[in-house]
């Protein structure tokens, strides 16, 4: 009846798991609280059945900082053990360590990285680019709720069972059913499956979005750099994800039934999982930076109070990235026996890949020259973000080379680089993007001193911890190390293990900011929309927006559109009258088919097949219902938008009077108070 569930699979073999499963039972709790106290109706009615593209990104946004928390948690146990564990065992049990460096991988990655690129391109390519919604709101939200339950096996794998001990990556044997017989690589398996097809739907809904949603005028090279990053990794998510469902579902055939896709038996081959991989892998690592590379030009264009020097170089640097990204893959297995000729065409086109990269930090560092910089939060993380990552990319050429990547490929370096790529490249971007759009998702604004303090922390605790991982690397030190016995190697890792502190620092002020900035949020309120003088068409709707974003879809003859608007002196112009606009009707077709996923997900984990056929059976008569739906959408009516427009005005008539406000005649807009 329950397949392989037993008790035995309650985590009583180790106190530090009781304790890690007892906080995500007590995390489950504290948000089914929340929950209540916001009020159960509300919160389903407008928050977990919406369509609004808008809600359904915050919500993004909230679940990767929910698995933020958890996956620092086990960065943070994996620099404890390795400060103390010459010559001892530790505190961590070495299957408890494979575990928690294989969720950590997977979380950061999967669970951490792409919901918060995805919820940021929610809540702002749509209107960037004067839509009022993506092409498929429905499968927006089946999107979300994939992804919450691909997390939601991860999380329970820390109570019920255990994780995979194969790493993120999950390479044969060590993820096969000889060498792991237990239920985590199971776990790993369907969390990636689910996840990724959320993924891919998410990738196919914005390609069409921004192809077939643009305003009238708003050709491709009018579109701001943050829509052609979301573009570009919009077709990476569509082109790449398939790779890694198929790499995932055949391992899951080997497991479940014997079969030999990446085993030696029988005519299989492991080389065709890594092939397979990496296929996604090295595209994966571009879709996780591009957004954020998109959201640094916005912002330094915003805060630099200039337009982007070189766009089109811009343009053309971001189209070139992702379409070298498919040719690169090979570099993280020159070890694994290729020929000489191989090695060097990947590691040439591997080098190659940094020219654009270095073609974007160029045009940043020049938009800011001679520009009048207006130090915000986000500004600081990007700023940050240059100095720390044009290091990173140096190292990443260094092991573009076949011989430098032999000796280094397996040590602490390795691991130095990849965190020096996609934490400031990466999680920085993510961060600027939050603090510079909070506003337009919330309506106020965010403490700007302790978002600077978070950035200090972040800063500082990233070159303390990944520094020293450098060195190790130079020293010889193995990566995923549970203990070791060469005395020279711990100084450097206490040192990983402060900085992995002074990241927590940066979590917590993080978390202050949230809490202040909420409780003050009266004084900080953005009744214009537009509170940093923003060139692009989100900042023209109000904060937060109206379910259609623009009530009249506006027209775009430039670059730069808003801030052309108001320099003209018609940014806000009132239509002579409004129309009826249809607004898709909230549903909880996605709520349905998130969870009975994860039902199916778990069903598969522990073989319980009844269970894994009726949650498949469930999801496939609920789409079909859906088809036959014909009422999917409502009207609002123009007397109802007028209503909400007249009040919008009359907020932002009760707005203090700011040098942007007031239509510029200069290209470039003068400099608020407090800018330098």
């Amino acid at each position: 009846m329950l397949g392989k569930l037993t008790v035995d699979a309650l985590p009583f073999y180790s106190a530090i798991a009781m304790g890690g499963a007892a906080v995500t039972v007590l995390g489950g709790l504290a948000a089914l609280a929340l929950i209540l106290w916001l009020g159960l109706r509300y919160v389903w009615s407008e928050w977990l059945t919406s369509v609004d593209h808008k809600r359904i990104g915050i919500m993004y946004v909230m679940l990767a900082s929910v698995m933020l928390l958890r996956g620092f948690a086990d960065a943070i146990m994996m620099r404890a053990q390795q400060a103390i564990a010459l010559n001892s065992d530790g505190y961590l049990p070495p299957g408890h360590f494979d575990q928690v460096f294989s969720s950590h991988g997977t979380i950061m990655i999967f669970f951490v990285a792409m919901p918060f690129l995805t919820g940021l391109m929610n809540i702002v390519m749509p209107q960037q680019i004067g839509a009022r919604d993506v092409s498929f709101p429905v499968m927006n939200s089946i999107s979300l709720w994939f992804t919450a339950a691909g997390a939601a096996l991860v999380l329970i794998s820390l109570v019920i069972g255990k994780f995979s001990t194969a790493g993120w990556t999950g390479y044969p044997p060590y993820s096969g059913i000889e060498y792991s017989p237990d239920v985590g690589t199971d776990y790993w398996i369907w969390a990636l499956l689910i996840a990724g097809v959320g993924s891919t739907l998410t990738g196919i809904n914005f390609v069409t979005t921004i192809a077939k949603r643009r305003a009238p005028g708003m050709t491709l090279m009018r579109m701001p750099l943050f829509t052609w990053t979301s573009l570009c990794t919009s077709l990476l998510m569509v082109f790449a994800f398939p790779a890694l469902t198929v790499a995932a579902a055949l391992l899951a055939l080997d497991r479940l039934f014997g079969m030999h896709f990446f085993t030696n038996e029988a005519g299989g081959n492991m080389m065709n999982y890594i092939n397979l991989l990496w296929i996604w892998g090295h595209p994966e690592v571009y879709i996780l930076i591009l957004p954020a590379f998109g959201v640094y030009s916005e912002v330094t264009a915003t805060f630099a109070r200039k337009r982007l020097f070189g766009y089109a170089s811009l343009v053309y640097a971001t189209m070139a990235i992702a379409f070298l990204s498919f040719t690169v893959w090979l570099h993280h297995f020159f070890t694994m026996g290729s020929s000489a000729n191989v090695n060097a065409f990947f590691g040439i086109t591997t080098m190659i890949i940094a020219v654009p990269t270095g073609v974007k930090i160029f045009d940043w560092l020049l938009t800011m020259y001679h520009g009048r910089l207006w130090m915000t939060a986000p500004m600081y993380w990007t700023v940050g973000f240059i100095v720390t990552f044009v290091i990173g990319g140096m190292t990443g050429v260094l092991l573009a080379v076949p011989p430098v990547d032999y000796l280094m490929h397996n040590t602490t370096f390795l691991i130095a680089h990849f965190h020096n790529m996609l934490i400031p490249g990466a999680l920085f971007g993510y961060f600027a993007g939050y603090m510079y759009w909070f506003p337009k998702a919330f309506g106020f604004t965010l403490d700007e001193r302790w978002g600077i303090r978070a950035f200090w922390f972040w800063l500082i605790g990233f070159w303390f911890a990944f520094m020293p991982l450098y060195a190790l690397g130079f020293l010889g030190m193995p990566r995923r190390m549970e203990q070791y016995n060469v005395a020279e190697w711990q100084p450097y890792l206490i040192l990983a293990a402060f900085g992995a502190v002074l990241i927590a620092g940066g979590i917590a002020c993080q978390i202050m900011q949230l809490v202040v900035s909420t409780q003050s949020r009266q004084a900080t309120l953005d009744l214009t929309g537009d509170p940093w003088g923003g060139r692009t068409l989100e900042w023209l709707t109000a904060s937060p927006p109206a379910p259609y974003n623009f009530a009249v879809v506006p027209e775009v003859h430039d670059l730069d559109a808003f801030h052309e608007m108001k320099r003209h002196g018609v940014a806000y112009q009132r239509p002579a009258h409004y129309t009826d606009i249809f607004v898709p009707r909230n549903t909880a077709i996605g709520v349905i088919i998130g969870g009975f996923a994860f039902v199916l997900g778990f069903a598969m984990v522990w073989h319980i097949w009844w269970l894994a056929i009726v949650a498949g059976l469930v999801i496939l008569i609920t789409l079909a219902a859906r088809s036959f739906d014909d009422d999917t959408e409502y009207r609002m009516t123009a007397a109802e938008i007028e209503a909400i427009e007249d009040q919008r005005w009359q907020v932002m008539a009760k707005a203090p009077r700011r040098a942007w406000d007031r239509a510029p005649v200069a290209q470039d807009q003068p400099v608020p108070r407090g800018a330098t």
